[in-house]
């Protein structure tokens, strides 16, 4: 399929131009962040700043980058043609309409920003779908209720937000931050064994059905307790998340993570798939009264594994879809540096001295800027040029 005239580079598959403006929007969106912590201002945001926060790095950030990844492989894993052109400039018109909304739209009506916001993953979950049908591939076809879910937590934060309830929009933006962590398992466990195994030249780890089940099922069941924590008594919840705990480390270890240190593209991943585990871990810790911060717990899944894998997969996947070997600059491997430590920090200070919460968001603010600011740069020309192999896409 050639590049019609008619079309341009960036628009040829999603992860081009939702990777750019996703890459972009984490760096605005967390030096507003760190504005606001260094110098308070009557921040005038829809749902206020610290929701505005949480939403926006999980249904502005993450999302986009999630459904840029998932409208890019479905081609691979269908061979039909996903969406496209003008299409998927639509998509990504939705996608910019709630982030510009949600930012300065406090003038309009709250219900239809809330309406514009929500459309985003509906569509993409539409997107989505129609090249999994078309191909018959239900094994795929997973990722389409996901995505639908996370558009009604969306919904549901939405909707807390428009009748004054914080406790609900809180436990919503949590549950949200679980389900993506469900689409990292998934995913990784298809792509790190293989990729390790192709990058290290040895034998590559076979998944254990049992194993996968549980590691998945259980995480679905910790966003169910999230979403309605009375639906499961307190001693149960702990016995949850320890499973989840335990299989997830056990999935991470068989893939050999020792093996990776000379390969940026692969340790960078390994290391973001860890935070999943000591996240689980916390929140095990957090249910037995061991663990004090809510909040450090769940960074270990936002600021700790999704921010890490997530510029990790985009740096790989961008190389891959515009036949580039997979070999990143020096640069880049500061870049994973980077975003590893701000998961760290952001984790692990706060529970050394909550009194540090102002200097450790923007200490991880800062090393987050810096992260996606790199790929930003080296990415840009990759992102809105031609394949250098000729190939469509």
């Amino acid at each position: 399929m050639t590049q019609t005239p008619s079309q341009p580079v960036w628009l040829a598959l999603a992860f081009r131009p939702l990777f750019l403006f996703a890459g972009l929007f984490s760096v605005a969106a967390m030096l507003w962040w760190c504005w606001f912590w260094a110098k308070p201002f009557a921040w005038q945001a829809y749902g206020g700043p610290l929701w505005w926060h949480g939403h926006e790095m999980i249904f502005g950030f993450a999302v986009a980058v999630v459904a840029g990844f998932l409208l890019t492989a479905v081609q691979t894993w269908t061979g039909v043609r996903a969406i496209n052109g003008w299409p998927l400039a639509a998509l990504i018109s939705l996608w910019l309409a709630g982030r510009l909304l949600l930012a300065f739209g406090n003038s309009l009506p709250p219900g239809l920003i809330a309406f514009v916001d929500c459309c985003f993953l509906l569509a993409a979950a539409l997107a989505l779908a129609h090249p999994v049908l078309v191909a018959k591939q239900w094994r795929n076809l997973i990722f389409v209720p996901l995505l639908i879910i996370l558009g009604l937590l969306n919904g549901y934060s939405h909707w807390a937000v428009l009748n004054d309830q914080p406790l609900y929009a809180s436990r919503a933006l949590q549950a949200a931050i679980l389900l993506i962590t469900v689409i990292m398992v998934v995913i990784g466990g298809r792509v790190i064994p293989m990729f390790t195994a192709n990058g290290t030249k040895t034998p590559k780890a076979l998944p254990i059905k049992t194993l996968e089940v549980i590691s998945i099922a259980s995480l679905l069941v910790i966003v169910i307790m999230l979403t309605f924590p009375e639906t499961i008594p307190p001693r149960g919840q702990s016995l949850i998340y320890g499973l989840a705990f335990a299989s997830n480390s056990w999935r991470f270890l068989r893939w050999r993570f020792w093996l990776c240190w000379r390969v940026p593209l692969l340790w960078s991943l390994q290391l973001a798939y860890a935070f999943i585990p000591l996240g689980l871990f916390a929140l095990l810790l957090h249910s037995l009264g061991w663990w004090p911060n809510l909040s450090s717990a769940l960074h270990c899944f936002s600021a700790g594994a999704m921010g890490s894998m997530i510029l990790s997969m985009m740096a790989r996947v961008s190389l891959g879809h515009t036949g580039r070997t997979l070999q990143v600059p020096t640069a880049l491997s500061l870049a994973f540096i980077f975003i590893l430590a701000a998961g760290l920090v952001r984790i692990l200070l706060p529970i050394h001295n909550p009194a540090w919460l102002q200097y450790t968001v923007m200490g991880a603010g800062g090393l987050w800027i810096a992260a996606y600011t790199i790929f930003v740069v080296y990415y840009a020309p990759i992102l809105c040029n031609p394949r250098i192999d000729g190939r469509p896409g």
